[in-house]
């Protein structure tokens, strides 16, 4: 990669590594509902513009159907789950569980769409979800008031994540990637405004969460999308897909600088497992 790609890379982890000290921000005065709903409105009026001066919103009525698909399965649900989440969940967390986004990739891409697994890819996905059923059987609490539900919800934003890209790949194969994106903000908006008008905030949030939600909506989702297509056409998927390891990263860094959140051994360990798991199954790591 070109060290310009390389510095789009980082800024794009840091963007996305971000989005879950945003939602923790926002999460408690706004509620998820309400927060996954500013989130996506704000992206579509981002991407929408850029769209119509691209010339490409027939790409969008041509396929809206299966965009809007997209757009419940890749943004409304996990985006409500990981803000769900947020609640109860630190950010570094819940960024280390997102990062078993490809572990379910793999496995439905397999089912789904018939991508051969070799050994090695099988065993990534044993040592990945190993990861996963570790960190989150030390954390989980389903007393009330505990965080067995929000371990759930984060297990189900990668399920979702995963299940989106084999559906992508099936349906959406060969459209403007602008868009997907575009398109998908648009469609998860649309699902989500009349829940976020039942369960919009009695309190109005205080200025600096309405600048969280703000940032989480332009920066850490209608710029990040730009930045992610746009990595993906210059170096291709496989290079992008990298941006799943450095996420966690950045999500705790920003996490202690900003909130004071703490990283537990446990933390690091089932991180550690769930990455190496990762780049086994999604082919980064290519043993002999």
């Amino acid at each position: 990669m070109k060290p310009t790609d390389i510095t789009e890379l980082l800024a794009l982890a840091a963007l996305w590594g971000a989005a879950f000290l945003f939602m923790r921000m926002g999460a408690a005065e706004f509620g998820p509902v309400a927060l996954s709903a500013v989130r996506v409105t704000g992206a579509a009026l981002l991407l929408l513009p850029l769209l119509a001066w691209r010339g490409q919103v027939g790409a969008l009525r041509t396929h809206w159907r299966p965009i809007f698909i997209v757009g419940i399965t890749n943004s409304a649900l996990p985006f409500l789950c990981f803000a769900y989440a947020a609640l109860s969940l630190t950010a570094g967390l819940s960024s280390i569980f997102n990062a078993s986004s490809p572990l379910f990739g793999a496995v439905i891409a397999g089912l789904w769409l018939k991508d051969r697994l070799t050994p090695a890819r099988v065993l990534g996905l044993l040592i990945g979800f190993a990861g996963v059923l570790g960190l989150a059987w030390g954390t989980a609490d389903f007393k009330p008031g505990g965080t067995g539900w929000a371990l759930l919800a984060c297990l189900v934003g990668p399920l979702c994540y995963g299940w989106s890209a084999s559906f992508a790949k099936r349906h959406l194969t060969g459209v403007p990637p602008l868009a997907v994106a575009a398109g998908s903000q648009l469609g998860a908006a649309v699902v989500l405004a009349v829940p976020a008008v039942l369960w919009w905030p009695a309190t109005t949030p205080a200025a600096s969460t309405w600048a969280a939600a703000a940032l989480l909506a332009v920066l850490c989702t209608g710029v990040a999308y730009l930045l992610y297509f746009r990595l993906i056409a210059n170096v291709g998927p496989a290079n992008a897909i990298a941006v799943t390891f450095l996420i966690p990263g950045f999500a705790v860094l920003w996490a202690w600088l900003l909130l004071g959140e703490r990283l537990t051994l446990a933390m690091l360990v089932g991180c550690g497992v769930i990455l190496v798991g990762t780049s086994l199954a999604t082919g980064v790591l290519k043993p002999r």
